[in-house]
């Protein structure tokens, strides 16, 4: 283990550059570059404001804006985004590098690295942009949005951990790649972004409490939307969830790197 760590840090050089490449290679080979980072989300913030915001606004408690369930819906979106790209682009990310896996110099674990930093700098772009959104829209903002560097945090490891397992795995099972986007879409509708987890059954939410991102978009929700700090306590599994999931994906991955190769 901390020979991969080693490993990681002889290569710092070889990780920022790959992350400034594939940024640069995303901006500039398309006509509206960095705007298609926001472009996606902004528009599902529009279509479900258009559709669902006189139903739901009344049900958000403590807001009185009319436009609430915009900054609801994106507050949300941004936790969101970063974990479902991360975790898709993990997915296929040793099958679509089988060429550099098979370089024996090559720090394969790298290669997640630049992920969640390509998804990291992705999602900054769509954080500023929605700050600047909110505050045209006049929503007041505190000390309280510091909390966003934590909560960031916490996404990334708890998608990368779990996108290392689902990655390495997918190279000798290709049918997780296909299932994931399915339970990704199914989780996005577990998750209280569309809708306030206060209309859903008293007797459903206990099941809802399988679903980690639940307790990250309402941190999401009460710093961004409320101003206040995120619940701790309701963090707590969650942060030693993601804590397992890295050991645990670290330790797969050491152990069938070989034989990734081999598959591939």
């Amino acid at each position: 283990m901390i020979t991969m760590f080693k490993a990681v840090w002889r290569f710092r050089q070889f990780l920022l550059s790959s992350i400034r490449r594939d940024l640069f290679t995303q901006f500039v080979r398309s006509k509206l570059g960095g705007l298609w980072v926001v472009l996606h989300p902004l528009a599902q913030v529009a279509i479900y404001t258009l559709v669902l915001a006189k139903i739901l606004s009344a049900r958000l408690p403590d807001i009185d804006s009319p436009y609430a369930y915009a900054i609801y819906l994106l507050s949300g979106l941004i936790a969101w985004t970063l974990f479902s790209d991360i975790l898709s682009r993990s997915i296929g990310l040793f099958v679509g590098h089988g060429h550099l896996m098979k370089q024996v110099n090559f720090p394969r674990i790298t290669l997640p690295i630049i992920v969640a930093g390509v998804c990291g700098a992705n999602n900054l772009i769509l954080m500023l942009v929605a700050m600047a959104i909110f505050w045209v829209l006049g929503q007041q903002f505190t000390l309280q949005l510091l909390w966003l560097i934590p909560l960031s945090g916490l996404v990334v490891m708890l998608s990368l951990g779990l996108g290392l397992i689902l990655g390495t795995l997918n190279v000798f099972v290709r049918d997780i790649g296909q299932i994931v986007p399915v339970v990704l879409q199914m989780m996005f509708w577990l998750t209280p972004i569309v809708y306030p987890k206060n209309i859903v059954p008293e007797e459903y939410r206990e099941w809802l409490a399988f679903n980690p991102m639940i307790n990250i978009v309402e941190a999401y929700h009460s710093v961004i939307v409320y101003g206040r700090a995120p619940d701790l306590e309701s963090l707590a599994t969650v942060i030693i969830a993601a804590f397992v999931l890295c050991a645990l994906s670290l330790l797969m991955f050491r152990r069938a790197s070989p034989e990734l190769v081999d598959a591939l």
